[in-house]
């Protein structure tokens, strides 16, 4: 017998004979570690210890879409088949009050950071996000393109912030009955994201919304949601980074771009105050959803000696139909799963939206090109989606867009955009 083993024996056996108070005062022998908890389900993989306090989540997004233009002479659109999003998602929990998130996306050929941020969170009602987030201004925005009924959003993502780097201080309270998000950031361009500030400003970020009757009566309104979001900033722009970026159709076809150095041998610039208001919400019930918001952009520019205050509106309308499930902001909730075996389950989604941009008559002809670029655009687009489950959905639209400007001889041609789209979430 080895000497430990003898030690530990000659330990046990004094503590056998020992009084009862000196048995209680020993040290307890010291307990197996709980083991990990691993699991794979529709939310994706989960790694966790056994108190959730340090977790890790590995989840996906894979969109195939095709885009085709129809009665296209000008040859603006290109028929395509593309990987619009690719996206491995890593979410986790650390220590139990630090949650985070990695999300890089390989869609269009592309390779970039979209969301990479910290949350640190004592309280439901208070939170601290630190990193590259989603600007908390825009309704639709917010919503999860895994979630929205159509393909592309609409025409109010040309006037709101997309991706930002910053801090942003956020919670809910009640259940979730009000919402609040107050943010600083580097300041984006409208429809666009940034990787970095470009001049020594910041954007203050403002937004509340709030579902007031959740958990209440008249139980009709429970999902009915309002909100507003502002933001406010000053942006400078150069010749190399002019602090302004493209607006583009639901095709993704770039309609509105300000003046450049390959029109004219000037370039505009951001130059002053950026200011945004943005009334927004939402209302569902049962198999019915309606979600509209309304986006006003005020923007300083300059050429050369020349400056002005740029005012560009947008507002969009959309409502939805769900056949065997209910409508939400987290998309369509099928009321079963489809077999594939017996054929029965999933929903279909119906939806139509109506959408438009109005573009400061201002800016023509010293800051954009109206043979170029649009002075206005109005839209209607229909979308039918099927969701096999909550992560598979196939999904066909059609949107119709007509242009005021941005041709060499009026009117730039409608557009017409049939979009297909293949999607699945883990």
């Amino acid at each position: 017998m080895s000497a430990s083993s003898t030690a530990a024996l000659v330990a046990a056996t004094g503590l056998l004979f020992a009084s009862p108070q000196a048995r209680a005062q020993a040290p307890e022998p010291p307990k197996a570690s709980e083991p990990p908890v691993i699991q794979a389900s529709e939310e994706g993989f989960t790694l966790s210890s056994a108190d959730k306090a340090f977790v890790l989540k590995l989840r996906g997004q894979l969109q195939g879409d095709g885009r085709f233009f129809l009665e296209d002479p000008d040859r603006t659109g290109t028929n395509t088949f593309i990987v619009r999003r690719m996206r491995p998602i890593l979410d986790g929990t650390l220590f139990g009050f630090i949650d985070f998130r990695f999300m890089p996306d390989f869609g269009l050929g592309q390779s970039i950071i979209q969301d990479a941020y910290l949350d640190f969170r004592p309280g439901e009602w208070v939170r601290l996000r630190a990193g590259r987030f989603k600007t908390p201004f825009g309704l639709e925005l917010l919503q999860s393109d895994m979630d929205n009924p159509f393909i592309e959003r609409s025409l109010t993502v040309d006037l709101v912030p997309n991706r930002d780097e910053g801090l942003e201080l956020h919670g809910e309270g009640e259940g979730g009955r009000w919402q609040y998000s107050l943010a600083v950031v580097n300041g984006d361009p409208d429809g666009a994201s940034t990787d970095a500030n470009t001049d020594d400003s910041f954007d203050l970020v403002a937004r509340v919304f709030a579902l007031p009757f959740k958990g209440r009566e008249p139980s009709f309104l429970q999902a009915l949601g309002l909100g507003v979001a502002v933001t406010r900033g000053l942006q400078f722009g150069t010749a190399t980074n002019t602090g302004l970026a493209p607006w583009r159709s639901p095709g993704q076809q770039v309609i509105f771009s300000y003046l450049s150095n390959a029109d004219t041998g000037e370039t505009v610039t951001a130059h002053g105050q950026h200011l945004r208001f943005s009334p927004q919400g939402h209302f569902y019930l049962g198999s019915f959803g309606i979600l509209a918001e309304y986006v006003r952009s005020s923007q300083e520019v300059q050429v050369a000696d020349g400056r002005a205050r740029l005012r560009h509106h947008a507002w969009q309308t959309a409502v939805s139909w769900v056949f065997g499930g209910k409508a939400s902001f987290e998309g369509a909730r099928p009321a079963k799963p489809f077999d594939p075996k017996t054929l029965q389950g999933g929903a279909l989604e119906v939806a139509a939206r109506y959408h438009a941009l109005d573009v400061d008559d201002a800016a023509f002809p010293r800051f954009a090109n109206p043979a170029r670029s649009v002075t206005g655009a109005k839209g209607f687009g229909v979308a039918t989606t099927f969701a096999f489950n909550r992560r598979v959905r196939f999904a066909l639209n059609f949107h119709r867009t007509n242009y005021e400007g941005g041709a060499p001889d009026g009117d730039r041609a409608p557009e017409n955009a049939l979009l297909s789209r293949f999607q699945l979430t883990f």
